[in-house]
């Protein structure tokens, strides 16, 4: 049975009453950003802020990750929702006063909103808990920033934390620009990109430089390969089904005239269905190898995968939707046009249970979400009144779909 717009009215107040305490959690949080799969000083506010609710919390073996689960007052399935850690070697520049204290790292992404709004979702539920048939799991993750964390907590058991598998997962991201501050946006299919990287190596024979007929030199190679990149993604791959491949760094030689035996080529690349991401290894290290071969030259061609396409579940979003405008009001949501070309390991959880992973704008008061500093910016702010919006969406999913056996 669907919530009524009392007891989703009620938790948007409640919500807004929470919040002084919700952004005290979330400044402490900005205060000690730690990077990686191992954060002490997160895990340890984390789990002081979920002390006195009266959840069964594990803690990770090979991670600092905190599960906690709650129980409703009868049985039921079991939902999830996560909320990710971690901060970016980034140096804070923004000015805020509860501006980070460790040196070059920094909760460029809004992770801290992610947590203390986690935080909050679980004091709205456990007000409700009589009202609950079944349990929620609260998974607070490492990790997400290029760490695998997601997946880590998967072989851990966090899916089945509750003694059952969850039949439902949701996530939040606060976004610092690009959507007007408490509103949702998401889509339902692939939402966010694949995300892999490449280590191209071309090798050649050094020599002089006023002599590379003598010599076999790697850099025009190198060069080539990558305007053949460009050509691959635009010719070979459906334009509906894009590919991008960003050369980020090319490294070779040590001076102006000498030949180096080798040029290196560092890549991101970018797709967004699981056939595409499936397709383009083979596709890329043969355009790689053949452009090295006509000059006569190898390539070596070492790709990583990364997170997988995140997909939304189409019934999950329209669940989302429907509760975000009873909740905020029709302006309160945005159905996004097209995926983001970024990517989030929450794309781990979403492969194996039904769920949806929404936006939430954080967009500074007074400032234009089309011009504020990005995610991953260092002069990236968010807005404390987005965790009015993150709890109660988070909260309200949950027992939307517990509500429905």
């Amino acid at each position: 049975m669907a919530l009524d717009d009392r007891t989703l009215t009620a938790l948007r107040d409640d919500a807004t009453r929470e919040l002084p305490r919700t952004a005290a959690l979330r400044h402490a949080l900005h205060r000690v950003p730690e990077t990686g799969l191992d954060l002490p000083a997160t895990q340890r506010l984390v789990l002081d802020a979920l002390a006195d609710l009266d959840l069964e919390v594990t803690t990770g073996r090979a991670l600092s990750s905190v599960t906690a689960v709650l129980r409703g007052a009868r049985p039921g399935p079991t939902v999830l929702l996560r909320g990710d850690m971690d901060g970016l070697p980034v140096t804070e520049d923004t000015g805020e006063d509860f501006t980070s204290q460790h040196a070059g790292v920094m909760h460029a992404c809004g992770h801290d909103l992610h947590v203390a709004g986690l935080v909050g979702a679980a004091r709205l539920l456990a007000a409700r808990r009589d009202e609950i048939a079944g349990s929620v799991v609260l998974m607070f993750q490492p990790g997400e920033e290029g760490h695998h964390g997601a997946r880590l907590m998967i072989e851990e058991g966090v899916l089945d934390a509750s003694g059952e598998r969850a039949v439902a997962a949701y996530g939040v991201h606060v976004m610092s620009a690009g959507i007007p501050t408490g509103v949702v946006a998401c889509r339902p299919g692939t939402f966010m990109a694949a995300s892999d990287t490449v280590r191209v190596t071309v090798h050649g024979r050094g020599g002089h430089g006023s002599k590379p007929y003598l010599a076999a030199d790697p850099v025009p190679v190198a060069a080539e390969v990558v305007l053949a990149l460009q050509a691959m993604v635009t010719r070979q791959f459906d334009v509906f089904d894009p590919v991008v491949v960003t050369v980020g760094r090319i490294a070779a030689g040590t001076k102006d005239n000498v030949i180096p035996d080798d040029a290196h080529l560092d890549a991101t690349v970018r797709t967004f269905s699981e056939a595409t991401h499936a397709a383009v290894p083979e596709r890329l290290a043969r355009v790689v190898e053949h452009v090295a071969a006509a000059h006569g030259m190898t390539a070596t061609v070492d790709y990583r995968r990364g997170y997988p396409v995140t997909v939304n579940h189409a019934p999950e979003v329209d669940r989302a939707r429907r509760l975000t405008r009873q909740m905020m009001g029709e302006a309160g949501w945005v159905d996004a046009r097209d995926p983001v070309p970024g990517a989030e390991d929450f794309s781990y959880v979403l492969q194996e249970v039904p769920g949806a992973f929404v936006f939430v704008g954080a967009t500074p008061p007074g400032e234009d979400p089309a011009a504020a500093a990005y995610n991953h910016s260092p002069r990236a702010r968010f807005a404390d009144e987005a965790l009015v919006t993150g709890p109660a969406v988070l909260a309200a999913l949950a027992l939307d779909r517990l509500a429905e056996g």
